[in-house]
């Protein structure tokens, strides 16, 4: 294109704009169709240019000025389609080098500058369609752009054109928008393998545009949506690399390169990727794969401490609190850094894995040092702070060996701190207000927990099941069986069905509390075979989900013992037996399993077996709470002077759990049948049983 006729396109376009202003049509003026036939016929008169590329510059124009509709008329009038076979001999013979292209006595169809035109009212032709919803369209004419250059430079993108060329640009433009507009058309595997098209060829294109999009493709196959693509089929692929399986597995991938390029100053360091790396492995259990990806990143390119507090959280998410705590010590136990954010960060971690680890002193410290640290500096975090410290307080009141007093102070504290935690986050953090329920109704504090729970169920939409499950034993602690079965069976209506295994123990529980025995046990068998099928599921994915069918095989389990203790109820001893020979195939060393064996030896009068079965579900766990009691009431049932022996196992239930009202409603019996100066302390244990039974909710809140 000659100079003259550049000069000719900008004389016409300044005539054009200074027009439209004095016209006072701005960008808003929707120019007149004959007035563009106009313009584009005086273009054509022009010796230089040709009728496609006047309309190219006047289409460029006026969608540079925001008359899209008038410049989607222009590019619809140029007829890309014909021009593609001419544009691929031109580009292939200019892509050649000098040498080989001297020898050639035909010059190319089209100029350089002509094939940059063309291509580029491709790309504008897409953005105007983009413009009006034709999202299926406009990623049409993008596809046009790289079949051109792709086929005309199949070993890759020429460096004789320079970066600073006009076609370059465009084609880095055509490379972001693509895989754009098949997301927005909701074209979900055109995306994807819009997206690998071009990450496999060489466009030679700058370092940060590659990233960029390897990064968007990898954001968008973690939160997309949509099934899973086709493994990636790479053309150049050597034996046994590795080939990603599914959208995680490819976007871990990508990640871990885009992390590599930036360890090796390749790249600039973008916190973003390293962020959803983490959340990436987090989901699909590599959280070991990304403690080695922080190990490997060199030094300067995320500060020490937050790399140590990175490495915890990884520890941690593996099961390996000690050195998750050592990584954290080594963060907050510098005290010229305890106005760092890190630190406080550290020390509430620290202060979770205590309060875990049955380390409550410790968890209580490590609390106490996160206020101070984040104190006058964010509220909310300092309510977290709060919220671990009651956390920490209730656990350690819980302790078996604390006594009376101090139990009653620590719980106190524990309260105060979760509702100075409440009022620091506005009441807007889930967690706070379930810890503030959940302690609330531990303390048998019912309508105080039943405000906080509701309040948790608004602020959460209900999409939580922990939310629904407390405020249901909650009701069932008001002997408002009927309102909790109301609010599991709306929860179980929200929840798919993989999730309503304990929604549907519980609501089988509250049929057991309104006498609908058959009821309850067709909710039972509804529930075991949810969670057969879950079983057969779980068994083609099982080193992912382990941790998930441990969960449920123990849930398996327990229902059928709940089971059992219906028929035993019912005396249907047959049926009691073949649900604990279900539970035993399950797990044949369960305190719960072989405590639920003795009551069916109870119920039939073999007082002897009873004893035995209960003494093999304390050798599971000692602290056994209804195998404790069990015994003393067998061994009550037995005689023979037995009596301190029995209150022996009453107290050590009491001691393990004060809230026991079976425990206290059995010593109770044994004190007054024991001797008679003993009654004032059975009236005690009876006036304790019958308050704590009044507010016992079917099932523990905890």
């Amino acid at each position: 294109m000659t100079s003259s006729s550049n000069l000719q396109v900008t004389e016409y376009f300044s005539a054009k704009a200074f027009s439209s202003q004095v016209s006072g049509g701005g960008n808003d003026t929707k120019p007149d169709a004959s007035n563009i036939e106009e313009a584009e016929s005086s273009l054509r008169d022009g010796d230089s240019l040709n009728y496609e590329e006047a309309r190219v510059l006047l289409g460029r124009y006026e969608y540079q000025k925001g008359n899209v509709e008038a410049a989607l008329r222009v590019f619809e009038g140029i007829d890309i389609a014909a021009a593609i076979p001419k544009m691929k001999i031109s580009l292939s013979m200019i892509g050649k080098p000098d040498t080989r292209r001297s020898q050639n006595y035909a010059a190319p169809p089209f100029s350089i500058n002509t094939v940059s035109l063309l291509l580029e009212a491709a790309y504008f032709k897409s953005k105007s369609l983009q413009n009006f919803g034709r999202y299926r369209e406009a990623a049409d004419s993008c596809k046009i752009i790289l079949d051109v250059i792709e086929s005309s430079f199949p070993v890759g993108f020429p460096e004789n054109l320079g970066a600073d060329h006009k076609l370059k640009e465009t084609l880095s433009n055509t490379i972001e928008l693509l895989p754009e507009l098949f997301q927005l058309a909701d074209s979900h595997q055109e995306a994807i393998l819009s997206f690998r098209r071009i990450l496999l060829h060489r466009w030679n294109l700058d370092k940060e545009t590659m990233a960029n999009i390897q990064k968007q493709f990898a954001v968008f196959l973690l939160y997309g949506g949509g099934q899973d693509g086709n493994p990636p089929n790479l053309r150049f692929q050597t034996e046994g690399s590795f080939v990603p399986r599914n959208n995680t597995e490819e976007a871990i991938l990508l990640l871990m390169i885009l992390l590599r390029k930036a360890s090796l100053k390749k790249i600039k360091w973008d916190p973003s990727v390293f962020d959803h790396l983490s959340y990436a492995l987090s989901i699909s259990g590599g959280l070991g794969s990304l403690g080695k990806q922080l190990e490997e990143l060199l030094a300067g390119v995320i500060d020490n401490d937050e790399r140590r507090l990175l490495l915890a959280l990884c520890c941690y998410g593996e099961g390996d609190r000690l050195s998750a705590l050592n990584l954290l010590r080594n963060v907050y136990e510098n005290t010229s850094k305890n106005n760092d954010s890190n630190c406080g960060f550290a020390l509430l971690l620290a202060s979770k894995i205590h309060g875990e680890s049955s380390s409550f002193n410790e968890g209580i410290s490590t609390a106490k040092r996160a206020i101070d640290a984040f104190n006058d500096r964010c509220d909310g975090m300092v309510g977290v702070a709060y919220s671990s410290l009651g956390v920490s307080l209730s656990a350690d009141s819980r302790a078996v060996g604390t006594g009376d007093a101090e139990r009653v102070k620590q719980q106190s504290e524990a309260l105060e701190s979760l509702e100075t935690a409440g009022r620091l986050t506005g009441l807007n953090d889930a967690r706070i207000l379930y810890r503030l329920s959940l302690e609330n109704a531990e303390q048998r504090k019912l309508d105080a927990a039943l405000c906080y729970a509701k309040q948790l169920l608004i602020l959460e939409g209900g999409s939580h099941v922990n939310g629904w499950m407390l405020l249901a034993r909650i009701l069932s602690a008001q002997k408002q069986f009927r309102d909790g079965e109301i609010i599991v069976n709306a929860a179980l209506d929200q929840t798919g069905k993989w999730d309503q295994g304990e929604l549907l123990r519980t609501k089988a529980k509250l049929q057991l509390a309104q006498k609908q025995v058959k009821h309850a046990i067709q909710t039972y068998t509804q529930l075991l075979a949810i969670l057969q099928v879950q079983h057969k599921s779980f068994g083609s994915q099982r080193k992912n989900l382990e941790i998930g069918e441990k969960h449920h095989r123990r849930l398996e389990m327990e229902t059928w013992n709940d089971l059992a203790m219906v028929y035993i109820s019912l005396s249907q001893w047959e049926d009691a037996e073949a649900c604990l020979l279900k539970s035993k195939a399950i797990c044949n060393y369960s305190a719960s399993t072989r405590h639920t064996e003795g009551m069916l030896y109870e119920a039939k009068g073999l007082h002897k077996q009873a004893l035995k079965a209960y003494k093999h579900a304390l050798d599971v766990d000692p602290g056994h709470v209804p195998s404790l009691v069990s015994i003393a009431v067998v061994l009550r049932k037995l005689g023979g002077g037995s009596g301190p022996v029995a209150r022996s196992f009453l107290n050590e239930a009491l001691r393990v759990d004060r809230m026991s009202s079976s425990a206290w409603y059995n010593l109770g019996l044994l004190l007054r049948d024991e001797n008679p100066t003993f009654l004032r302390e059975a009236a005690d244990c009876f006036e304790a049983a019958t308050v704590l039974k009044e507010t016992e909710p079917i099932e523990p809140f905890r």
